[in-house]
């Protein structure tokens, strides 16, 4: 290889692991500053002297946001540019969540999160194409870029704990949004601009599909999306009160974000797991497999106590999160980069918007039965998840198995 040649290769990766590298920093950021206000909200029970179940309420608007934004943020990044709209996201979320923090009351600090919603909502839809799109969708890469988004949620809990708890509750809005705004000037100093690039991504998936499959296909990853949005998100949501409610109410709020912390880093150790696991097993089964053992994860939750209730979370949060890896997986063999961003923005449109309803259900739930019925409730939601991937597989098997044969030989 020529000297220039060279210099512009290891250019070129030098910039493509530098771009890796902010979409997982994104991606813990994203998930991180949504879930401050769920850890927050159990101190400002006392200052506002309203219930619990009136107040996490207020955090629909950031996840209903974050849910509806992600279409149009899709569409934005295919059509304009992916590396603009990485950069609104940690510059919009800053601006938020520093107006949240300077709230005076509680509809100006719901007005807030709704802004923050939307800015949030970019980084799903548009990093997860920059990312297939700069890694090949190795199974790996792909991993670590899901690790890094369950210690957002992991770290979400602790940190805006142990800020609300020694310094003051505004103060767990301040810090992180400080962060993301220095990120966001870094990344535009340090990322070029990609509008001339946009023009040549490539227009035709991996393994091209009928229209009635990918009709069908595409229904199946409806399903999965919005069961498991829901799934998650009350999980991740209300852990720390289940932690507070169920454990002991006597804990302080640092030790309740310490143990809801412990608790959602089993995800990250399945996500590992599970990109290690897709070089020798094929995603689809790993599939199937996990959102299996979320179901009975769920369930157990919903009739167990103290350290096996822990025990149970931590199986279903865990494989909450290994199912996101070879689901991004799937979707990508399926998608061609070029309408990626739109394919993902519905996806998680989907898994997202379903936040709202999961605060809704914890709010009626909750006050109905408590946290079990809560919990039983979403192991139903899990049950159906479940069952969806198993249909969704064998549809897979059998395309996969008609593409193979149509392949010329070699």
């Amino acid at each position: 290889m020529k000297p220039a040649a060279h210099a512009t290769a290891a250019f070129d990766e030098a910039a493509r692991l530098r771009s890796i590298a902010f979409l997982n920093w994104a991606h813990a950021l994203d998930h991180f500053v949504l879930l401050i206000y769920p850890t927050v909200v159990i101190g400002l029970e006392v200052i506002y002297q309203r219930p619990y179940s009136e107040l996490i309420a207020l955090s629909s608007a950031a996840f209903l946001a974050f849910g509806i934004f992600s279409l149009p943020a899709g569409w934005l990044a295919d059509r304009w540019s992916r590396r603009n709209m990485m950069a609104a996201f940690y510059l919009g979320c800053g601006v938020s969540l520093a107006a949240a923090g300077i709230a005076p009351d509680l509809a100006t600090l719901a007005v807030a999160m709704f802004a923050l919603g939307i800015f949030a909502a970019i980084y799903h839809p548009v990093g997860m194409a920059m990312l297939i799109e700069a890694s090949g969708a190795k199974g790996r890469t792909l991993a670590f870029n899901g690790v890094c988004g369950n210690l957002g949620v992991s770290l979400a809990a602790g940190i805006s704990g142990a800020l609300a708890y020694w310094v003051s509750w505004r103060a767990a809005f301040f810090v992180p949004a400080l962060v993301s705004f220095v990120s966001g000037i870094v990344y535009l100093w340090m990322t070029p601009d990609d509008l001339l690039h946009a023009k040549s991504r490539v227009s035709k998936p991996a393994v091209p599909l009928t229209a009635r499959l990918a009709f069908m296909l595409f229904g199946l990853f409806i399903v999965i999306a919005l069961s498991a949005g829901l799934t998650f998100n009350v999980l991740t949501i209300a852990l720390p009160k289940i932690v507070d409610e169920r454990l002991s109410s006597d804990l302080p709020l640092v030790m309740v974000g310490g143990i809801a912390t412990l608790v959602l880093v089993c995800g990250a150790l399945a996500q590992l797991s599970v990109g290690r696991l897709v070089e020798w097993v094929p995603p689809h089964i790993i599939f199937a497999a996990v959102t299996g053992i979320g179901f009975l994860g769920n369930l157990w939750a919903a009739y167990a106590n103290g350290v096996t209730l822990l025990v149970a979370l931590a199986i279903a949060i865990a494989a909450i999160y290994g199912q996101v890896t070879v689901n991004d997986m799937i979707m990508a063999r399926y998608t061609a980069d070029a309408w990626r961003g739109r394919v993902y923005a519905v996806r998680y449109f989907l898994l997202f918007i379903s936040a709202g309803a999961a605060i809704g259900m914890i709010a009626l739930l909750h006050k109905s039965g408590g946290f079990p019925l809560v919990l039983s409730v979403n192991a139903m939601i899990a049950l159906l998840l479940f069952l969806t991937t198993l249909g969704l597989v064998g549809m897979i098997i059998s395309v996969e198995g008609k593409h193979a044969a149509a392949q010329p030989a070699e």
